[in-house]
């Protein structure tokens, strides 16, 4: 018997490709698509769903992996693919955290989306080892510590150094040393254009300040 595949994608040509693999599959059945996260629970409790494709920013900046947690909470069986063009680092952490299935990187390929989709399917987690790589100034992503990476998306805030350094429990010399480090391995001249830069690229996500570091 064939799966039923719900699809939370808000941009219309990935979810259009994802209804195409779908399709082309004798394995699974799409069940319905949704533009938005907050669709998919509701979804659940009415339907039959045995998979998700969630994308983790969806229409109206509902979160897809906020989506997952409730979902996984009311219904622990429902496999969750979160599937993500951004690389912002937080991610894939969160996913595992949460207990979402698996992790898939947009890139357009049918046979690797039904691979990931069959694994799953037969209990497996598949996560990639790393986020994408991304050329940030004179660095790449890759190069910057985990703790850089939690003071760029703090910076994002706009909020003072002190307010990062309290929200993150360290020093604000902390904050200005690993704000310099970044400054230093990207050669950009202000936090501005630092963030600027790390926004675009999606490797840092605008953080709300009620999310509590999510």
């Amino acid at each position: 018997m064939a799966y039923k595949v719900l699809i939370v994608e808000d941009q219309d040509i990935p979810r259009q490709l994802f209804e195409i693999f779908i399709s082309s599959s004798e394995r699974c059945e799409h069940l319905l698509s949704v533009s938005g996260a907050s669709s998919a629970l509701p979804v659940c409790r009415s339907s039959r769903v045995d998979l998700i494709l969630m994308d983790v920013m969806t229409e109206f900046e509902q979160s897809g992996l906020d989506a997952a947690e409730e979902i996984k909470k009311e219904f622990p069986g429902i496999k969750i693919i979160i599937v993500t063009s951004m690389p912002e680092y937080s991610w894939l952490s969160r996913a595992r955290r949460i207990g979402v299935d698996s992790f898939w990187y947009k890139d357009g390929q049918k046979d690797s989306l039904l691979d990931v989709m069959e694994r799953t399917m037969a209990g497996e987690r598949v996560y990639p080892d790393e986020t994408p790589l991304i050329r940030v100034g004179n660095a790449v992503n890759h190069e910057f510590t985990e703790r850089e990476l939690d003071v760029l998306k703090e910076l994002t805030t706009g909020d003072t150094n002190a307010e990062i350094a309290e929200r993150l429990c360290i020093s604000v010399a902390t904050v200005k040393s690993h704000i310099q480090h970044l400054m230093d391995k990207t050669g950009f001249r202000t936090r501005t254009e630092l963030v600027s830069e790390a926004r675009g690229l999606g490797i840092v996500i605008k953080k709300k300040r009620e999310d509590n570091g999510q």
